[in-house]
């Protein structure tokens, strides 16, 4: 195998960057960050089930869930969130190392989720607010599902390094 001649003489790990990281500074509002569509199974439910101990029937007993309602078992509402994570997306690897703390999130649940559903989340900015050596990062928080229902509506903010703090 020959050696690429732009290769740097030394690898350095902290060269090795999905995409290049952008400053506090650097971002704009009305980036959007999106994650891979997911398709849930009973599988996912029951995972989630198992690792979040909420045994509520709705989300695994067909039967007393068409009783109270519902067209099949609900997936787990927390689970549904936990698709805007930011690390779903390409956003923490756009901040790089200017991170801090994910800092506050909101959400309102607006459509049942069900084993079957394919789910579309994104991250927007929607407001950059300098503090000093320090900057809020405010996303809306999205998720539609495969008909174009919006089924989760929320914020997340995240505390990142400005360049003076860097």
């Amino acid at each position: 195998m020959k050696n690429n001649p732009n290769a740097p003489a030394v690898f350095n790990p902290d060269d090795f960057l999905i995409v290049p990281a952008k400053t506090f500074e650097e971002l704009q509002i009305g980036e959007i960050f999106r994650a891979p569509s997911r398709t849930l199974t009973n599988a996912h439910s029951a995972a989630f089930q198992t690792v979040s101990c909420d045994n509520h029937p709705v989300h695994y007993d067909e039967v007393w869930a068409k009783k109270h309602g519902h067209k099949a078992p609900v997936i787990h509402g927390l689970q549904v969130l936990a698709f805007t994570a930011p690390g779903a997306t390409m956003f923490p690897h756009v901040i790089g190392e200017v991170f801090i703390a994910f800092t506050e999130l909101s959400c309102k649940f607006l459509k049942e989720v069900n084993a079957g559903d394919t789910l579309y989340a994104a991250l927007e900015i929607i407001s950059l607010t300098p503090q000093g050596n320090t900057g809020i990062v405010e996303t809306a928080a999205t998720i539609h599902n495969q008909n174009g229902d919006l089924v989760l509506s929320g914020t997340h903010k995240y505390l990142l390094k400005t360049k003076s703090n860097a």
